[in-house]
């Protein structure tokens, strides 16, 4: 015999979240931050969903840690910038070692070469977001990106080509 009730359906990230995922959240004077920390291919997706909460025109700035290449953009088109990194997601998920960030006046997301990922913003709409993503906020998160020895990232040729389209689609220019 089944009971059902009125539980809400668990999402695909809520079943399969490791006990790492989370986010810690702070306030400082003048904005907000969020550092968040989950596997690869959750962060680098939650990265390209996000971005639909951003307005219609962002800024754009890459650097490439493998080759020390950084690019930027100014006032492109939000829907291109998803667009052109979903198609970077499978290479940046295996491989990392990118920063991207994505912002405006008023926000800012990042993705590190650690795969963690940064928002700064002047109001607390990301918390609720967040949560509503089904992260558990935390007073304090695992960190990757500062270990005491510097991490060498291995060649990633289908990385650097995603890039090299990326960079190519958006129009960018060299930093």
């Amino acid at each position: 015999m089944f009971f059902r009730g009125r539980q809400p359906e668990s999402s695909v990230w809520g079943r399969f979240r490791s006990a790492a995922d989370g986010f810690a959240f702070s306030h400082d004077d003048d904005y907000y931050t969020a550092h968040l920390v989950a596997n690869a291919e959750r962060v680098v997706d939650l990265f390209i969903a996000l971005l639909e909460h951003l307005p219609p025109a962002v800024d754009v700035a890459i650097t490439d840690a493998r080759s020390g290449h950084a690019w930027k953009g100014e006032s492109l088109a939000l829907p291109d910038v998803r667009d052109a990194l979903s198609r970077l997601k499978t290479p940046l998920a295996s491989n990392g070692g990118v920063e991207i960030s994505v912002y405006t006046s008023e926000d800012q997301i990042t993705i590190n070469q650690m795969l963690e990922m940064f928002i700064y913003a002047r109001t607390d709409q990301w918390l609720y977001i967040l949560k509503g993503k089904g992260f558990e906020e935390r007073r304090l998160v695992r960190t990757k990106s500062w270990r005491g020895i510097r991490r060498e990232f291995a060649d990633a040729p289908e990385l650097t080509d995603a890039l090299a389209q990326l960079t190519t689609s958006l129009r960018l220019t060299a930093a």
